[in-house]
């Protein structure tokens, strides 16, 4: 996230644009939205009681809204510049808005958040539309010391924007009162949608976000969120903090509108009754461990209906874990949400063309969807364990406190490592099936989709840790660069490899230690010359997905008269397809 830290991965189209000065026209617009892959999501609804398939409908309108309040979130000028693209008919304005929408904004995220339209800044800002963009780090941090503590949680709090009085000195305001009106209209949707529902747990927890949008105060509806048990299983509100590049304070509004999928839940629930014992043997000083990690915390596979705001813009999300809110977490611990087709369209479209160019033809057997799928799962399990509540001196703190803008890549990476070194452990320990040909999958599969995240981009929190975990796990031997160009792992070093980057990561949160891990981002948080030829070689395969919401538009279109969208076209621009 700081702006030192960033090696842009510059797709050709968007690095020949940049060095021209000059603004992509229709015909480049439509390849660098090609990168992203259009995929249609069709969901299956058939098991949904009526009034549920009512409260879906209401949910996707009241995301349309989350989609305005997070144009809103990440540049002060979006909404005109929304506007102004909305009313240009011409080729090259509907191939501008297309990108635009892709993005949520006017920079391109896969180029570095650089600048494809003319007239806007060369790049995000990095506090978005969190702080004033004029305001520096250090204007901000002499500010808050001045502060009651009270007024300090507050100011570093997830749920406020920092803006300018009268008089041009920083003053606080809450989300409730800087995004008023669209926040009460997301309500009123909301308590519609609880009105329809037959599910308790829904009901419940949309009543409680309901009147979280209005007062500011996120912590019932967040428990209310953690107890949800439902056919619709909804996250919707203000959640991760990535877009806040200068301090990683501030949460972006985002909603994902998904429909269990029994079976596969059903499937992977049996992991969590596992967590204690991989904490109980994480490779870190034992005084770090949790002695009894909190409350059962429940898995849900799911099938995206409906994405929105944080949820739908660049890369598309394959995975969660949630809430941030560490008093929650400390008293019901986090629910992981996977979203199972999402990561099948990734898995299908991104990963098995990427092995074809990054693995030997004898290493590209054992690249595996199932165990993709369970990785993502353990890398979500593993944002749970490990330090949560931290002393530094004579204080209680957090490590994303400590870490700030540093914070998002290392617990990424974090998750990434503890995922595979509990799968590891579970396999060892007879809990899931284990043995050589199934670590062969694991490794394999984690190391073509390390290559998956370069393609990325730098500027994505995952993939600095990902190039963080490839030059540190290049280094202790686990992995091997070929000559040809291939990438294999050494299976007789890749476990203690793997170890020593756990136990370096969880020390690093458990001591807070900002210096720590500012010099571990800058000596392997870049791409290498060998690795920069392998992802160089990914240019032809896109980078990611483009959902296209067949079900979520087919459904809302019979739930009420046609009506312009709020957060978007109804129908995506053809431009790129």
């Amino acid at each position: 996230m700081t702006k030192s830290l960033l090696v842009i991965l510059l797709a050709s189209i968007g690095a020949a644009t940049a060095a021209a000065g000059s603004s992509p026209d229709a015909a480049e617009l439509a390849k660098m939205a090609g990168r992203l892959a259009p995929t249609p999501l069709r969901v299956d609804l058939s098991r949904l009681s009526p009034g549920d398939r009512k409260a879906v409908a209401k949910l996707i309108d009241a995301s349309r809204i989350v989609n305005d309040i997070f144009l809103d979130q990440l540049w002060s000028g979006n909404r005109a510049e929304y506007r102004k693209l909305q009313a240009d008919r011409s080729p090259l304005g509907r191939a501008r808005l297309h990108y635009f929408w892709m993005n949520k904004g006017p920079w391109s995220e896969i180029d570095g958040y650089t600048a494809f339209l003319p007239g806007v800044p060369a790049t995000k800002p990095p506090g978005a539309n969190f702080y004033p963009e004029d305001m520096t780090k250090e204007e901000f941090e002499s500010w808050e010391k001045g502060l009651s503590p009270g007024e300090q949680e507050s100011a570093k709090g997830f749920y406020t924007v920092i803006r300018r009085d009268a008089s041009r000195k920083l003053t606080i305001v809450p989300y409730s009162r800087e995004y008023r009106a669209d926040l009460a209209r997301a309500a009123d949707l909301l308590r519609e949608a609880a009105a329809a529902t037959d599910n308790a747990t829904l009901e419940r927890f949309l009543t409680a976000r309901a009147s979280a949008f209005l007062s500011n105060d996120y912590y019932d509806s967040d428990i209310a969120w953690m107890d949800l048990d439902a056919p619709v299983d909804v996250t919707i509100g203000p959640y991760e903090t990535y877009n806040d590049a200068l301090f990683g304070y501030k949460a972006a509004f985002e909603s994902y509108v998904t429909i269990r999928d029994e079976k596969e839940t059903a499937k992977v629930a049996f992991f969590s009754k596992h967590l204690q014992d991989v904490e109980d043997h994480l490779p870190e000083d034992p005084k770090y461990r949790v002695a009894r990690l909190g409350a059962a915390s429940p898995i849900r596979v799911v099938n995206e209906l409906f994405a929105a705001g944080d949820g739908n813009h660049g890369v598309a999300t394959a995975a969660y874990n949630l809430p941030n809110d560490d008093r929650v977490v400390q008293q019901k611990g986090s629910k992981r949400i996977l979203l199972r087709n999402i990561q099948q369209a990734k898995f299908e479209k991104t990963l098995v063309p990427i092995s074809k160019i990054v693995l030997s033809p004898e290493d590209r057997k054992d690249v595996d969807f199932d165990m993709f799928f369970t990785w993502i799962m353990a890398h979500e399990l593993s944002h749970g364990l490990g330090p949560h509540e931290i002393r530094v001196g004579d204080r209680t703190t957090n490590p994303r406190l400590e870490l700030k803008d540093l914070y998002s890549a290392i617990e990424e990476a974090k998750a990434d490592v503890t995922g595979m070194f509990a799968l590891q452990r579970m396999m060892d320990t007879k809990a899931i099936p284990g043995g050589a040909a199934e670590e062969r999958k694991l490794y394999t599969t984690v190391l073509a989709s390390a290559f998956r995240t370069l393609h990325f981009g730098l500027q994505d929190a995952h993939a600095r840790g990902q190039a963080m975990q490839v030059n540190y796990l290049l280094d202790k031997g686990g992995y091997v660069a070929r000559p040809d160009g291939t990438f294999a792992v050494d299976f007789g070093k890749i476990k203690q490899a793997i170890a020593d980057l756990d136990h370096d990561l969880l020390t690093l949160e458990a001591t807070g230690d900002y210096a720590g891990a500012k010099k571990m981002m800058e000596k392997d948080a870049v791409l290498r010359p060998e690795i920069r030829k392998a992802v160089d070689r990914l240019a032809a395969i896109p980078t990611d997905i483009e959902p296209l919401y067949t079900t979520a538009e087919s459904l809302t279109a019979k739930t009420g008269p046609p009506r312009k969208r709020p957060g978007g076209p109804a129908k995506p621009p053809v431009t790129g397809r």
